[in-house]
């Protein structure tokens, strides 16, 4: 029973944790790169697309400060020429002993990937439904844990749902309000000292939550494990989009750098 309880608490961090700390791993990576493409300009162009990546950036922040009870203490969504280069920020406060509020530092830190993730897929479905059901249909990790080959075969059928919708004005849109919006979903250094500083309490809970409901019902367990999995799902799908768009927007960069290497 105890190894079975295991494997639940271990799919459902994998799709979720894993997941967000993964993807966000690598769009910051890819974020990195677009910005040194532009050589001197960089931050010319970090400024052009934080106009409106950062605020909603920050808005994220204050969104599950709210949710968490978290009080805000001081904010700034926009921001030029700060002496660090910092564009925007929230500050807040919290009661240590809540044990909600201390799990809200985790989701206040992440916030900008989780958050600029959905509203990438509210402008993904209203734009290309037919991306969504399809990306909805094909996507399912419960199905693609059952095989190695099944996991590839979930991931192409999300590629091709993607780049299919090409040929259409909206995937163009969809293109660059994403790529106005991935740029800026990478974490600061001070988003990423508040998701790890509560990481290890937040799983340690999941752990006795797992436990306890395994232990009375394992079953249970398997259908909310099951449940957790299909939703992930969904985060995996939209943040392999926001991946692709990342990877679109270095491709990018690449060019005007080949194209203007010469005064950059």
């Amino acid at each position: 029973m105890f190894w079975e309880i295991l494997k639940n608490f271990a799919l459902q961090n994998l799709v979720t944790i894993g997941a967000i700390v993964l993807f966000g791993f690598l769009i910051a990576m890819c974020n990195r790169i677009f910005y040194w493409n532009f050589g001197r300009y960089g931050r010319v162009a970090c400024y052009i697309t934080g106009a409106i990546g950062t605020p909603v950036h920050e808005c994220s922040h204050a969104l599950m400060c709210i949710l968490f009870g978290h009080r805000i203490t001081e904010m700034k969504l926009y921001q030029i020429g700060d002496d660090e280069g910092i564009l925007g920020y929230v500050s807040h406060s919290y009661n240590k002993r809540n044990v909600y509020q201390r799990l809200g530092n985790f989701f206040i830190g992440i916030a900008p990937i989780i958050v600029i993730s959905s509203i990438l897929y509210g402008v993904a479905f209203l734009l290309m439904p037919d991306m969504i059901k399809s990306m909805s249909q094909n996507a399912d990790l419960n199905t693609a844990f059952n095989s190695f080959g099944g996991f590839f075969s979930n991931v192409g059928a999300v590629l091709k749902a993607f780049f299919i919708q090409a040929k259409s004005w909206q995937w163009w849109v969809f293109i660059l309000i994403g790529g106005l919006l991935c740029l800026h979903m990478t974490l600061s250094g001070a988003d990423i000292k508040s998701a790890i500083g509560s990481l290890i309490f937040i799983v340690a809970v999941s752990f006795a939550v797992n436990l306890i409901i395994g232990f009375i019902k394992l079953s249970l367990l398997d259908k909310i494990t099951y449940e957790i999995v299909k939703l992930g799902s969904i985060l995996v799908s939209i943040m392999l989009v926001s991946l692709l768009i990342s990877i679109l927007a270095v491709l990018f960069s690449f060019i005007i750098r080949l194209i203007f290497r010469r005064h950059i």
